[in-house]
């Protein structure tokens, strides 16, 4: 009763030119507890919005006057709250990408299937009157985990994982709270170890979506003949070994974000399909009879200069204008080095909540080193010297000699002898993830040394030259599990 009587508060205005599809778009809306006022034209509309307030605007993109985008314009430039959707023709993508552009919450396309209408128009309303929802569901955004990252993150909690306060950042985080009420694309960009992925995430946390699932994809990560049914997802016995449907990232997300992370690395075959899924909002399961709707949000993101890929032809022109509605550019560390002491206490306070330590506190020196490193690898890099100076130091202050001498330490110069040319690697002997590809080879070696010594830790470090304590962050770093009865002895 209570929610029935929140929605009778609701006023939305509804423009078709169409009576029959303006009295059908009515009484769905009136059934669903809502006021509703009609127009037929640009000029009635702007009659009704002249008159009053409303909460949500819902119209037809081509009127016998003008186009639907014109209501965008004027409440845009009027600074009005109403949020719209822009009804468009079946499969125009460029009529919707137009639509988001001028400022759309979302977009329906002809014909209108009535359960994504209604769908899409309770989006549009409670995200405009959060203030009036229940509060267990208003707050099930701080307590939601995300699927990949593990991390729990309100709005304001992923926003605040951004660390740093430059010009640069301080444009970022107003972007992503500026953007993440619309339902358009967005495309991050930058460097590699910038964190395009904490932009997404915070996208996320701060959307009316936020309730919903966050589903994060590394387009690079999966293999090629595997895209369709992971995307997609696939039906009992539609390929060798399908023993059960199996539901794709698509459905997964479904009311909740999709972030497919190095877009740029999806081969082209499986870009048209995407871009399919896209712009009509369904797949088809592989082995599925029909297409099913999803309803869900895209953020991508790419390290890669995608204009020069669409002009190399590796990347679709159609893709690329369908996910680059909205742009976010994260800038390198370089250009943001003020956002330095942010960073580093950020980075040190997490690293050691998750290895169990308290955080030492980083030495002005250690400070001042860091300043002076170019850090191509951006925050990952920054994370990496962290991680390895609290894994070397004892103390509660954190000082980074070992580790500057090894990220500094020029390549020794033999006087007497000259170096064989050495061969170039081969592609397939390149990892594509040198840190995860180091992390694993340590993990290996250690799992290795604890094998051979009965999990004794005292042991195990005395063999590979580390202290206790360095052996203990490295086994907490890299989730190795070890008897509790070994724990006890080494600890003893």
């Amino acid at each position: 009763m209570a929610t029935n009587t929140l929605l009778s508060n609701i006023h939305i205005l509804v423009i078709d030119d169409e009576p029959d599809l303006r009295t059908l778009y009515e009484l769905t809306l009136l059934r669903e507890g809502y006021q509703v006022t009609t127009a037929g034209t640009v000029e009635q509309a702007r009659e009704a919005l002249h008159a009053g307030r409303f909460d949500l605007v819902i119209t037809d993109m081509r009127l016998p006057d003008g186009m639907g985008t014109e209501l965008l314009k004027d409440l845009r430039n009027q600074q009005r709250s109403e949020r719209c959707i822009v009804i468009t023709a079946y499969g125009s993508a460029e009529n919707a990408v137009e639509s988001l552009k001028a400022g759309a919450f979302d977009y329906l396309t002809k014909p209108v299937d009535l359960k994504q209408f209604r769908s899409v128009v309770a989006a549009a309303i409670h995200g405009t009157n959060t203030a009036d929802r229940p509060k267990e569901v208003s707050s099930a955004s701080d307590t939601r985990a995300t699927r990949r990252t593990g991390r729990t993150t309100g709005g304001e909690a992923a926003l605040s994982l951004l660390a740093g306060d430059s010009p640069a950042m301080r444009f970022v985080k107003d972007r992503i709270v500026k953007v993440a009420r619309s339902m358009a694309p967005v495309l991050v960009c930058g460097e590699s170890g910038t964190g395009k992925e904490l932009v997404a995430n915070a996208l996320h946390a701060n959307s009316h979506r936020s309730e919903g699932p966050w589903v994060a994809v590394n387009c690079g990560a999966i293999p090629e003949n595997l895209l369709e049914a992971e995307f997609f997802g696939s039906k009992k016995g539609s390929y060798t070994g399908a023993s059960q449907d199996r539901e794709g990232f698509f459905k997964a997300a479904n009311g909740g974000t999709l972030f497919l992370d190095e877009i740029g690395d999806l081969p082209i075959a499986m870009q048209a399909k995407l871009l399919r899924a896209i712009q009509e909002r369904c797949i088809r399961p592989i082995g599925g009879s029909q297409e099913e709707p999803v309803d869900v949000r895209i953020v991508s993101a790419t390290h890669k200069d995608l204009p020069a890929e669409v002009a190399a032809g590796r990347f679709r022109q159609d893709l690329f204008y369908r996910l680059n509605v909205i742009d976010i550019h994260i800038p390198p560390l370089r250009d943001r080095i003020e956002d330095l002491p942010a960073l580093c206490q950020s980075l040190i306070q997490r690293i050691a909540a998750e290895s169990g330590q308290s955080p030492p506190k980083l030495a002005e020196i250690a400070l001042g080193q860091l300043s002076q490193l170019p850090l191509n690898g951006n925050v990952r890099e920054l994370e990496n010297l962290l991680h390895r100076a609290m894994a070397l130091t004892d103390g509660d202050e954190l000082q980074l000699d070992d580790c500057m001498s090894i990220a500094t330490r020029p390549a020794p110069i033999e006087a007497t002898t000259t170096p064989a040319p050495l061969s170039a690697p081969r592609a397939e002997d390149i990892p594509s993830d040198l840190q995860t590809h180091l992390d694993q080879q340590e993990r290996d070696i250690l799992v290795r040394t604890l094998k051979e010594t009965g999990f004794n830790r005292t042991l195990a470090a005395t063999r590979l030259g580390l202290s206790l304590r360095q052996i203990r962050y490295r086994i907490a770093r890299l989730k190795i599990d070890t008897p509790q009865s070994a724990e006890d002895e080494a600890d003893a």
